[in-house]
């Protein structure tokens, strides 16, 4: 019989929650392992995270930087959502190279997109298999933007192994309940426990998984928006920010979060320390890094990323002023705007389970990779 390790990503699971929320079956499976808080990679976003966790890698390494881009050489900006854009080997490539079967099971489809080179079996709940849509306890998916589809896509990945042997299954969620919900909030309790359920009952249908748990980033409160197009306007610099945080899930962050790439006018590159000076004396934001300086200070792939890199506070988060406008002006967000992108998201559980962890270190969530390469695909 095969022995199976079982990674699960949840999507935006903030330490706060699992604090907050009544989670039986993963303190029961920390207190038998262990659980701590590590950091994820920046900026703080989901396809950065995911590769970075499938590649055991930094983004300087695989290549992806951000959920969404701009292509410096011709003005271009693209979804970064297929699995052409990462540099690396992945541990569904891995573990076919090795004759090993992988299985990958996401809420979000384009995860599946971009994750699924190598993997023996993929599925998403925005494109699902009627072979598994009619499995016990799995049924049709709910809305992408429900509390009950991420205990879709466990249980999905629940039947998926009682069907096919396989030595790796890696499960990643949406955030939308932690983009909708703070941690105490009853539609956080509620969805904490259909995690914890569909977790509990895959672990009991298959006793023998080393199991793995971590999250992408975690999550914040909002209430400032910087447009950095009219901070830098302002005195007379012409450049283009880009939201790294820009995917087609727009109901869970309105594309706001708290990194942001510009790219400098050619024009006006002789004015980026300039521009680089005016940002970092702006409120709001905590960091201004050269592209350089991304490169050595956040793990960035050069290529990938604009002029000048910055973060915000815990509080705020980058976008268009019309927006704010919209919204009656002076900054505001909209209503109960939760994000990330930040420094401030990167707390993040690691937990491990009935797997040989001694004498490894797990800091950050891409460790959880590296376990998978070295113990679960090790040659």
């Amino acid at each position: 019989m095969t022995k199976t390790t079982v990674v699960v990503t949840i999507d935006g699971f903030d330490p706060d929650y699992l604090d907050a929320c009544d989670a039986p079956n993963l303190q029961e499976l920390g207190r038998k392992g262990f659980l701590k808080i590590g950091k994820s990679m920046m900026p703080s976003v989901t396809n950065v995270n995911n590769v970075s966790l499938v590649t055991a890698s930094y983004p300087e390494v695989h290549g992806i930087s951000s959920n969404y881009r701009m292509i410096r050489e011709t003005g271009e900006e693209i979804y970064m959502e297929s699995g052409e854009y990462i540099l690396a080997e992945t541990m569904f490539q891995r573990a076919t190279k090795l004759g090993k079967r992988s299985v990958l099971v996401t809420s979000k489809d384009k995860l599946r997109t971009l994750l699924s080179d190598g993997a023996t079996i993929t599925v998403s709940s925005e494109q699902a298999p009627e072979w598994v849509v009619a499995g016990p306890k799995v049924g049709e998916p709910p809305e992408i933007y429900s509390l009950e589809v991420n205990g879709w896509s466990i249980n999905a990945a629940n039947y998926i192994m009682t069907q096919h042997e396989a030595d790796l299954v890696y499960i990643t969620t949406t955030d939308y309940a932690m983009h909708t919900y703070a941690p105490d909030a009853p539609e956080s309790q509620q969805h904490i426990t259909i995690l914890d359920n569909a977790i509990g009952e895959l672990l009991e249908n298959h006793p023998d998984t080393t199991f793995l748990l971590t999250a992408d980033h975690g999550m914040s409160a909002k209430s400032r928006l910087l447009d950095l197009n009219d901070v830098l306007g302002a005195y007379g610099i012409r450049a283009v920010q880009v939201p790294i945080i820009k995917d087609r899930y727009v109901v869970h962050h309105s594309n706001l979060g708290g990194c942001m790439f510009i790219y400098m006018d050619p024009e006006h590159m002789g004015r980026t320390d300039e521009a680089m000076k005016i940002l970092r004396e702006t409120p709001g934001i905590d960091d201004v890094y050269s592209r350089e300086g991304a490169v050595e200070k956040l793990n960035l792939y050069h290529e990938r990323i604009g002029d000048i890199v910055v973060t915000g506070d815990k509080e705020t988060v980058f976008g268009p002023s019309e927006l704010s406008r919209d919204l009656g002006g002076d900054g505001k967000v909209p209503s109960g705007l939760r994000s990330h992108a930040s420094a401030h998201e990167q707390d993040i559980p690691l937990l491990g389970y009935n797997g040989d962890f001694e004498g490894f270190d797990f800091s950050e969530n891409r460790d959880i990779g590296r376990y998978v390469f070295e113990r679960t695909l090790a040659d």
